[in-house]
């Protein structure tokens, strides 16, 4: 599976984004999707998560109630929507396939190139 993330940009506190991370391959519907967010020096951080039907989701507590994961298996892709956005949600946020429904990166097999969301107070 291959992962290509988009939708990042700069955006101003309160704001919101929508990040969108397509895959190829015919095996997408089976694979567990997660989005994770890494800021530079610190380890890579869990955001969210979604089973292969889509019909499950979990979230960090950080992003509960202002994020939401979901996935359009037609089209092979997942998307992160954003809203209340806040200065400390800026990161490199990165989409990711796995096999097991985790919260643990190294329980992904494969990783999209990440893409950049800074938010400016």
């Amino acid at each position: 599976v291959q992962l290509q993330a988009s939708g990042g940009g700069l955006v101003q506190a309160g704001g919101s984004l929508r990040l969108s991370c397509s895959a190829s391959g015919r095996t997408f519907s089976s694979y567990v999707m997660g989005w994770f967010r890494q800021v530079a020096g610190k380890e890579r951080e869990f955001v969210a998560l979604i089973n292969s039907n889509g019909d499950t989701t979990y979230y960090a507590s950080s992003v509960k109630d202002r994020f939401t994961i979901s996935r359009d298996n037609a089209k092979n892709t997942v998307y992160l929507q954003m809203n209340s956005l806040k200065p400390e949600d800026t990161a490199v946020y990165y989409c990711s396939a796995s096999r097991i429904y985790s919260v643990t990166p190294n329980r992904y097999d494969y990783w999209g190139q990440g893409t950049l969301v800074t938010v400016s107070s």
